[in-house]
């Protein structure tokens, strides 16, 4: 890692009153949850995949409507 970006986080966890390895564990923490996320997204947009006219039928049916698409 760059020295600058090393003495930023450095300033960065004393500002928050932590330590340089808590500030890159909750990153860590953040960018597996968002890799989790984005791998759910895809996950049920593959499932859903030529579904669209189903998924507008669903909408429709919760909306109380009977208009077809």
């Amino acid at each position: 890692m760059p020295d600058e970006k090393s003495e930023r986080l450095k300033v960065l966890a004393r500002e928050r009153g932590t330590s340089v390895n808590r500030l890159v564990d909750e990153m860590a923490t953040l960018m597996i949850a968002e890799h989790d996320a984005e791998t759910r997204f895809r996950v049920r947009a593959q499932r859903g995949q030529d579904r669209e006219q189903e998924g507008l039928e669903l909408l429709d049916k919760a909306l109380g409507k009977s208009t077809p698409h």
